[in-house]
């Protein structure tokens, strides 16, 4: 039996630490209590090859960047001032988030996709304005992640059991209809990506009422608290 020679406590098993002051233990190593975890050592070994991975990536960016003043060839021109390492980091940053969320127990996939698709919709925003392609991000990028969101949220609603995947759906079809709104208020027309973003929605929620139309009234209800 292994035992703590600072806590004077004997331990059964095999650790190698102690329980309470994580000091080395002693003794002679006894038969496993619990069985060996390898899924989670092996996570845990990929998750930390890749954070090693994103933090040489980070660093090596910064420094090509303000120590030796480096720029790729698409940063020539007007692009040339910016420092193409801060973009770097925020999308290793968002990367490391989305690690994150599919890491974290107890989260549906609805939601997972959803966060994930916010953050990064963010940084290419973010990033379509320095690089100069934002009127492409908003008119031809943007309804297509949409469509392409709301559809796979729109499946995960039809698989869940649970019935929390509706309220992303239903999220996601507010969504789609609000940039057809903005476009007619501002500029009395929209452009074909947005109508057809604007058709997918309505004829997603369709579906969700002939499919899940009970779980569509009750998750209205809920959220709106009537």
């Amino acid at each position: 039996m292994k035992n703590c020679p600072y806590c004077k406590i004997q331990v059964g098993g095999d650790l190698k630490k102690c329980p309470f002051c994580q000091s080395k233990m002693v003794g002679e190593p006894e038969e496993r209590y619990f069985p060996t975890q390898t899924i989670l050592k092996i996570q845990s070994f990929f998750y930390k090859l890749q954070l090693f991975i994103v933090w040489i990536i980070i660093i090596a960016s910064l420094g090509i960047d303000f120590l030796f003043g480096l720029h790729p060839a698409a940063f020539d021109g007007p692009f040339e001032k910016i420092h193409w390492s801060l973009l770097v980091l925020m999308w290793v940053l968002a990367f490391e988030f989305g690690i994150i969320r599919l890491f974290k127990k107890g989260m549906s996939p609805s939601r997972i996709l959803s966060i994930f698709v916010v953050f990064v919709m963010i940084m290419l925003a973010v990033t379509a304005y320095y690089m100069g392609f934002i009127r492409l991000f908003i008119y031809w990028i943007l309804p297509n992640v949409v469509m392409a969101t709301m559809v796979a949220n729109f499946v995960f609603a039809m698989l869940d059991k649970s019935g929390n995947s509706m309220a992303y759906l239903l999220t996601n079809v507010l969504i789609g209809i609000l940039p057809y709104i903005a476009f007619y208020i501002f500029q009395k027309n929209c452009p074909i990506e947005w109508i057809i973003c604007l058709l997918v929605g309505f004829a997603l929620l369709v579906g969700a009422i002939i499919f899940k139309g009970r779980e569509v009234v009750s998750e209205i209800q809920r959220r709106l608290s009537v």
